[in-house]
């Protein structure tokens, strides 16, 4: 076999190899965009442009509103707690318009979760409005406890919230604050804020232009 011949061989390879890479993202794609539509369906609603990458695992979708342009990195976890070792709980999920979830982030929700238009998390984030059981009884095995909430959580508008960050029960997060990576959240946040820390505390505050007009 000469050079040319073998030159002709591996073109011939390359292109294939290229068209069928192509048929390939192809096929992908008009998976994830079927998978997304049949998902749409068991929202309580659901808005335009909704889209989650694979993998992801939602428990109990009837307990969710989502708004219009949400969209998530691979492996999202979101649960409403519709039931829990027999006992029935009502929660409500509501995620406003232009939401957007990055790698691994849960939301948890038993009582009620409230996230704003335009809020942004990063990697790893953990929303969760409950815990299992409270001291009264605390020498029954964890996973037997009755769940337990607090209070809601509610998230304003405009927020962005740092890879790690852990939102716990019964906090508001004011509209247009910044929650740093790893903070902890167990407290009400007041907008146009700044908080780091674990738990959190405020640690600069916002002018609506974006402006730091106080530091603590």
């Amino acid at each position: 076999m000469n050079s040319h011949t073998k030159h002709i061989i591996k073109m011939m390879i390359y292109h294939v190899g290229k068209i069928i890479f192509k048929l390939q993202d192809q096929w992908l794609r008009a998976k994830s965009i079927y998978l997304n539509i049949e998902t749409a369906k068991h929202f309580k609603t659901c808005g335009a442009n909704f889209h989650i990458d694979s993998p992801f695992y939602l428990w109990y979708e009837q307990y969710m509103e989502i708004g219009d342009n949400f969209n998530s990195s691979p492996g999202l976890r979101m649960e409403c707690i519709g039931e829990w070792n027999g006992i029935k709980y009502h929660p409500q999920l509501i995620i406003g318009d232009n939401v957007s979830c990055n790698f691994y982030c849960h939301i948890g929700c038993l009582n009620k979760i409230v996230i704003g238009n335009n809020v942004m998390l990063g990697s790893r984030v953990l929303i969760e409005d409950h815990s299992h059981g409270t001291a009264d009884d605390i020498d029954t095995p964890v996973a037997k406890r009755r769940l337990h909430s607090k209070g809601p959580i509610i998230i304003e508008d405009n927020v962005w919230i740092g890879e790690n960050a852990c939102i716990l029960e019964n906090v508001r997060i004011g509209k247009c604050s910044i929650i740093g990576a790893n903070a902890v959240v167990t407290h009400d946040i007041p907008p146009y804020s700044v908080a780091v820390g674990v738990p959190a505390k405020v640690v600069k505050k916002i002018s609506s232009r974006n402006l730091v007009v106080s530091e603590k």
